[in-house]
């Protein structure tokens, strides 16, 4: 088996299961939020939710900041919500 072709084979998968988690926990947030979220609110999640799903490091941390400044309460349900802390918490252990 040629060591390349696993490699391949392996960044093809990750990503897949990655993007899956990202999308459930982060339509699980919005559900979860219903109407309480502000259009600027909801746009800041978008954020998050790209940077997540592009693995941004940086466009992370400046989504959270942003979510922690402009929307504490919001901030708050991001911690509390356990896909989404658990995801956070992932990628701040691998470096992400």
């Amino acid at each position: 088996m040629n060591g390349e072709r696993r490699e391949t084979d392996d960044t093809q998968k990750a990503p897949k299961g990655h993007e899956e988690r990202v999308r459930t926990a982060f339509d699980d947030l919005h559900e979860s939020l219903g109407g309480r979220a502000a259009p600027g609110a909801r746009e800041s999640v978008e954020k998050l939710r790209e940077a997540a799903l592009g693995r941004d490091r940086e466009g992370l941390r400046t989504a959270l900041a942003e979510v922690r400044e402009r929307h504490g309460w919001l901030y708050e349900e991001l911690a509390r919500h356990p896909k989404l802390a658990e995801l956070i918490s992932e990628l701040a252990l691998i470096g992400f």
